[in-house]
């Protein structure tokens, strides 16, 4: 093939290039994909009016009910403004694909000068033709670049659902703290007023009046440090879901969701988050894509600067004399040896990066999944031997109690040992479930769908 013939072979690629333009979605419609397929959640821009009316009405349906942890990612997944603006992202980086591909404008230089009578015009129409050259190349690097953008998108809405998730058990969990504690204290005041009772009449010491009201106190103080537990874990599922005025009313569920029947048992969690972990993605990309950039630099090392003007000259009284002019940066100084050491350096970086970011995500798989196991096995025992066993103790002792075979502080101190063991079994069951939230996040942002356990709110 001739050299003219490839010259304009490339030139009809790169017209064609140019002709591109942005996507109405632009390009988020793959980080809407992921929602769905990861999450099973709707994400999307909100764009204008419109979309924040059809926003406010979706979040003013779901929290009509108690709210379940589904319908807080829903919501924070469309209505967090930070990750709102995180979306747009992915049209900058269309854009700049898009620009990327298109050639730079022409320029155009008019020159008139006269000398005596005569008088002596230049026009000249350029273009920088190495841009042309290497068009191509860079609408692939700025490809690459706009399917690693889409990547750490999709990763940071995956990393503010999990987020939320872990809020909701929180929120959940100390709510559910909240009025076991209350119950607590309630049960102390009433022992320590029975306590005093009895001790106005002889039954009792004053040691023992005093540490019943010690123990009301402490129970008092542990009521007032779960509910600010409460609060505080309900307003950082507040933020996440971008919540303010009315709608930070939202009601939750009573309790956490029951421990499931069996543990997940996942062999190959290594492989799975390799396979399905977004940065391993993009890290991989932005190493493909710095080495196509020091392909690009070993290229142009030798041209900085490489214009074709097309030059038409003319004086008065004169024949016009067309003609072409070329200018091109000479390397006297400047040979592109340090602009590819940069690259190469770059490079090494972006592949230590990649082997790194795989180290990582096996460890933290590992991690998980044994945290995941032994967060159910304690769960478990607190709710097959530790619950059963407190509450047989405390049926016994009410039978003893009854008979007057027990004293009432015999009965009130099996009653504070139960108290424990119940808050023990609520802590277990809120560090079993965000354990499987990072679970989920660790493996990429879902369960594989084999083993799902869906984490549902109670009514």
């Amino acid at each position: 093939m001739s050299y003219p013939t490839r010259l304009t072979g490339l030139l009809a690629a790169v017209l064609a290039t140019a002709c591109a333009s942005v996507t109405p979605d632009g390009g988020f419609n793959g980080v809407a994909q992921v929602a769905g397929d990861r999450l099973g959640k709707d994400a999307r821009i909100v764009r204008n009016d419109a979309d924040q009316r059809a926003l406010d009405s979706l979040v003013s349906a779901k929290l009509q009910a108690p709210l379940h942890i589904d319908d807080a990612v829903q919501i924070a997944l469309l209505n967090n403004r930070a990750l709102q603006a995180s979306y747009w992202d992915v049209g900058i980086a269309q854009a700049d694909l898009v620009q990327a591909g298109r050639l730079q404008n022409p320029s155009f230089s008019f020159q008139r000068t006269r000398a005596g009578g005569a008088i002596e015009i230049d026009r000249s129409v350029g273009l920088n033709f190495l841009t042309v050259l290497t068009a191509p190349l860079a609408r692939r690097i700025e490809a690459r670049r706009f399917e690693q953008v889409k990547l750490l998108v999709a990763g940071q809405m995956l990393q503010h659902a999990a987020a939320t998730r872990r809020a909701w058990v929180e929120a959940v969990a100390a709510a559910q703290g909240v009025a076991y504690a209350k119950q607590v204290d309630e049960a102390f005041q009433l022992s320590s007023a029975l306590t005093g009772r009895m001790a106005q009449v002889g039954n009792s010491s004053q040691l023992d009046l005093a540490r019943e009201q010690a123990f009301q106190a402490d129970a008092a103080a542990a009521l007032v440090r779960a509910q600010q537990h409460a609060v505080s874990t309900r307003e950082a599922l507040t933020r996440l879901m971008g919540l303010w005025g009315n709608n930070s009313a939202f009601r939750l569920p009573e309790r956490l969701p029951d421990l499931p029947t069996m543990p997940l048992d996942l062999p190959d969690v290594e492989a799975i988050a390799l396979r399905e972990r977004l940065d391993i993605q993009a890290a991989q990309l932005r190493a493909t894509q710095t080495a196509a950039a020091l392909g690009l630099t070993r290229t142009t090392r030798f041209i900085n600067v490489l214009d074709l003007d097309y030059v038409r000259n003319s004086k008065s009284g004169e024949t016009t004399a067309p003609g072409y002019a070329i200018k091109l940066e000479l390397p006297l100084f400047d040979w592109g040896t340090a602009r590819v050491a940069k690259a190469e350096a770059l490079y090494m970086q972006q592949v230590n990066t990649v082997a790194q970011a795989a180290i990582d995500a096996r460890s933290e798989a590992r991690q998980a999944y044994l945290d995941y196991r032994s967060a159910y096995q304690l769960a478990h025992h607190y709710r097959d031997q530790v619950i059963p066993f407190r509450k047989k103790i405390a049926d016994e002792t009410m039978l003893r109690y009854n008979g007057m075979l027990m004293s009432v502080f015999e009965l009130l101190a099996d009653s504070r040992a139960q108290a424990a063991a119940v808050n023990g079994y609520i802590d277990a069951l809120r560090d079993f479930w965000l354990a499987q939230t990072r679970l989920e996040a660790a493996l990429g942002g879902r369960l594989p769908p084999a083993f799902a356990t869906p984490l549902k709110g109670q009514p």
